[in-house]
């Protein structure tokens, strides 16, 4: 097992930086940008508890296990029932976290036996909505995968998953990584670009879930990079860190589906990717210590601000984000 799997990370999304065609990093941007950003904002990540099943230990473990199976979907989303108020991810989290205050986590068994239509009723979605179904069948599958997972190296236990990490959140999201869902590698230009995004997450969000104990406590967090998704990129680009490609733009903004694993998409995860890096770098050249997962954070919130809101962001259907 691959013990440096973010330094792979890192290397593989430099070298698409270099050799991209439809994504340009604004090297000369970045020191100022780094400087503008609201750092206090990021001191003390917090998870919605009104949306999320916390504070039940086990069973928030076995809640964060089950969302981050299916914390994927955005390039759907447009076509999904939402709540009130609510974007896509919520909506998933919020009808998850009902479903756990209703009945409790799902066994290993049960994950294992879901369905597409059994997952449109958990997530309260209409099953005639033939995109919508297209997503539950990628939900059901993954489900099924975490099911398999735990109940053939894992004792069907979620909390054995997490303790088999020995609190390293980067052999964390290796071990979800021998999931299919999981394993986020891209191919460009005849070599492997590993994203790994919501592997990594999932650490993430154990660590905010149980305030860095428990079995959120990892001692590697610094380790992470961010988690790759259509956001963050979107964030970046219209702070004018990533300059895209004019056709790209026109496409995106046209709504256009921007297909996984194509060269545009490979490259607009990894020079966000990247650029966070650089970010990051700048910061702590001004001392001020943070990590990728501290970024990607403040990022990720400033995206649902009316500001960002108002332009598209690219779309992908993909299982990884």
């Amino acid at each position: 097992m691959n013990v440096r799997l973010t330094d792979d990370i890192r290397a593989a999304c430099r070298a698409v930086s270099c050799e991209a065609e439809f994504i340009r990093i604004d090297t000369r941007a970045i020191p100022a940008y780094a400087h503008s950003l609201p750092l206090h904002r990021i001191q003390m990540p917090e998870i919605d508890e009104k949306r999320h099943h916390i504070g039940h230990g086990a069973e928030t473990v076995a809640f964060f296990l089950t969302l981050d199976a299916v914390n994927f979907g955005s390039g759907y989303f447009p076509h999904l029932k939402k709540l009130p108020n609510c974007s896509g991810y919520y909506t998933i989290a919020s009808m998850l976290t009902e479903q756990f205050q209703r009945q409790g986590p799902f066994s290993a068994q049960e994950l294992l036996s879901l369905h597409p239509k059994d997952c449109a009723r958990i997530f309260g979605q209409d099953p005639e909505n033939e995109p919508v179904m297209e997503l539950m069948d990628l939900f059901a599958k993954a489900l099924n995968d975490l099911g398999h997972y735990l109940m053939d190296r894992f004792n069907s236990d979620f909390m054995a998953l997490v303790e088999a990490a020995d609190h390293s959140a980067e052999k964390l999201a290796e071990i979800l990584g021998q999931m299919p869902f999981y394993c986020d590698i891209s191919e460009y230009k005849g070599r492997k670009v590993p994203f790994f995004k919501r592997a990594q997450l999932t650490a993430a969000d154990l660590h905010i879930a149980f305030s860095g104990i428990g079995p959120g406590r990892f001692h590697d967090l610094d380790r992470l990079t961010i988690f790759a998704d259509n956001l963050v990129p979107h964030v970046l680009k219209i702070d004018g860190i990533l300059r895209y490609d004019p056709g790209l733009d026109r496409r995106i903004n046209a709504g256009e589906l921007i297909p996984a694993g194509s060269q545009e998409e490979v490259e607009i995860r990894a020079c966000a990717l990247h650029a966070a890096e650089q970010i990051k770098e700048s910061l702590n050249r001004e001392g001020h210590g943070i990590t990728a997962m501290q970024l990607d954070y403040l990022l990720w919130s400033r995206g649902g601000n009316p500001d960002y809101k108002a332009h598209p962001r690219h779309r992908t259907r993909t299982c990884f984000y």
